[in-house]
């Protein structure tokens, strides 16, 4: 993909991405990370310009450990929702990450049409990083699809 391609905020090389990485930067290091020592930081532009970010806080029980991006959508919707333009994540010398699956799925959650993500390979949509992904509008089709089934899912 190259950065002239065209996202809700405009075209990808017209996006913050230095004010990104240097948010993401400084969420790192307020990271919470006791076991691993892996800092993790997240930054992204919410389609009304906001800049929201978040850190990794580590759990003595490992499945409780929540990622950078999890803190980042917490983050999002406590100062007044939206949806996310553009995406960085780093670790603690500063370089590029990739978001794991379970975070690609939450950032698809909360994506604007077109969301631009900066990767290890270089900027790339999220439909790149998380092809033929599930969504809510696979919910709400289900529901249409469901609505003329019987309890038991036959139809009358």
């Amino acid at each position: 993909m190259d950065e002239s391609t065209t996202t809700a905020a405009g075209s990808a090389a017209d996006l913050p991405w230095e004010a990104l990485a240097e948010a993401a930067t400084a969420a790192m290091r307020k990271a919470y990370v006791p076991y691993s020592n892996f800092p993790v930081g997240a930054a992204a532009l919410t389609d009304d310009g906001r800049i929201v970010s978040g850190c990794n806080v580590e759990n003595a029980s490992y499945g409780l450990t929540l990622c950078a991006e999890c803190s980042l959508v917490s983050q999002l919707q406590m100062t007044g929702g939206g949806r996310l333009v553009a995406f960085s994540c780093v670790d603690g010398d500063g370089n590029a990450l990739m978001p794991c699956g379970r975070c690609r799925q939450l950032l698809y959650e909360f994506r604007a049409p077109g969301m631009q993500l900066m990767t290890v390979s270089g900027i790339r949509t999220m439909d790149e990083v998380l092809p033929d992904a599930f969504g809510p509008q696979h919910l709400a089709d289900a529901g249409r699809s469901a609505a003329g089934t019987t309890e038991t899912g036959s139809t009358e």
